[in-house]
């Protein structure tokens, strides 16, 4: 289960941000001459004739005494192990350096597919210069052009190759749930406290990487699979004080996830990293339930639950449809009523309207609030149906999409949750113009 994992390696400035961005089709790694310079997202999917896969840029392997080369080259080397397939991009221009040798050397301990992509070869006159590059002993190297979009689909095939067909066909009846959160917020400890004893475990089953472990235990009849992440209980340290990749790892976390647990720390509050990482889950259209960790810690008063909760609300207000629950792993406070929260929040995941049923909830919401005109022009609704579940989405048909405005929409999402319940489903209204 889970999406093939493709991380882009090489020393810096060789063109990997470029390669990155065109493979998901937008500008999302921040692209400049400078080596090393930072990036916003290094995570994203893509998708190449059908093959959906994740794919992972990273800073530039270098062995040296610069600043942020020990990080850059421990996050690169997270993400060799994180993956799956990994593209070795080296610079056509420049020839073998010392670099991509000591880069060729780490890529051999790994052990997994190597392709190798010989980057800014611009024109046919330059790609004798490829030839060189058998040296490395990676096999056939592929002429490619970041600047100009050359050889992609050439390299992006020999990558599907390479793709695992070791699928797991089984039928899954469990519900699948992970915890996702930054660093240091006892992400660890809560998988510790809630496979207690009072579980009954069934077995440790391999993830979809060769570090991850997902475990299967029952509770009150129900099966889950808690998917584990990367490095939670294997070189913990490394990949903790890796704070950039927890978001990598908690993509991978939430594709193969039904139920995504946002883990927050009470003793440190909401921090930006937090709000980055529950965003994912959110996009992904998983369930949703938040976390608030080490809620003993606290010193209380009558109003400290009250406050924190509003303060979520306000820090995370994509995601008012999310349970709160405040826990602790020391104590196990509340946990007792974490599986029968994740299956409430996993039914509503999965549940569907009749149309006549949703139709009827349209009508009552326009009745009380009609729909808005812009220009002299007024939004017209014919007609509502749910076209999918995990997550609920619906399509509503008008007149003119232009008309219907992002306010209208909640609107719409607020009357529908008032009749139905989808505690922890986010929930998707997509106009469509009727024609």
């Amino acid at each position: 289960m889970g999406l093939p994992v493709v991380a882009i390696v090489g020393r810096p400035n060789v063109g990997k941000s470029t390669i990155f961005n065109r493979v998901v089709g937008e500008r999302i790694s921040i692209v400049e001459d400078t080596p090393g310079v930072t990036r916003d997202r290094i995570y994203a999917h893509g998708d190449w004739v059908g093959h959906e896969f994740s794919i992972i840029d990273t800073g530039g392997i270098e062995i040296g005494d610069q600043p942020f080369v020990k990080q850059i080259t421990a996050q690169a080397e997270i993400a060799i192990e994180e993956a799956d397939i990994i593209i070795f991009m080296v610079n056509g221009k420049e020839g073998i350096t010392n670099a991509d040798e000591n880069i060729a050397k780490i890529l051999y301990r790994s052990n997994k597919p190597v392709v190798l992509a010989v980057n800014k070869i611009d024109n046919l006159e330059s790609r004798a210069d490829i030839y060189d590059f058998y040296s490395l002993g990676f096999g056939d190297p592929y002429a490619i052009s970041g600047a100009h979009g050359i050889g992609l689909g050439d390299l992006l095939d020999q990558v599907i190759d390479n793709f695992s067909e070791q699928q797991d066909d089984k039928e899954d009846n469990s519900i699948r749930f992970s915890l996702i959160g930054r660093p240091n917020v006892g992400k660890s400890s809560l998988v510790n406290a809630i496979l207690g004893e009072e579980r009954v475990i069934v077995s440790d089953v391999s993830g979809t990487t060769r570090d991850a472990i997902n475990t299967k235990f029952v509770d009150d009849g129900q099966e889950f699979t808690m998917v584990d992440t990367a490095g939670l209980r294997k070189r913990g340290k490394v990949y903790e004080n890796t704070e950039r990749y927890s978001v990598m790892r908690a993509m991978k976390a939430i594709d193969n996830s039904n139920i995504a647990l946002v883990v927050l720390n009470a003793e440190e509050g909401i921090r930006e990293q937090d709000k980055r990482i529950a965003g994912y889950a959110h996009d992904a259209g998983k369930g949703v339930i938040i976390l608030v960790n080490k809620w003993d810690t606290l010193k209380k008063t009558n109003s400290t639950q009250r406050e924190f909760e509003a303060a979520i609300r306000a820090e995370f207000q994509y995601l008012s449809y999310a349970p709160i629950l405040f826990v602790s792993a020391l104590t196990k406070q509340r946990l007792a009523k974490l599986p029968a929260l994740i299956k409430t929040v996993y039914d509503n995941h999965g549940r569907r309207i009749s149309s006549s049923s949703l139709n009827d909830v349209i009508m009552d919401a326009i009745a009380i609030t009609p729909t808005p005109s812009i220009k002299g022009r007024k939004l017209r609704i014919y007609y509502a149906t749910q076209v999918k579940t995990a997550p609920p989405t619906i399509v509503v048909f008008v007149n003119d999409v232009e008309l219907m405005h992002f306010s209208y929409v909640r609107y719409l999402e607020n009357q529908i949750r008032k009749y139905y319940d989808f505690t922890g489903t986010p929930l998707k209204i997509i106009p469509r113009s009727r024609k």
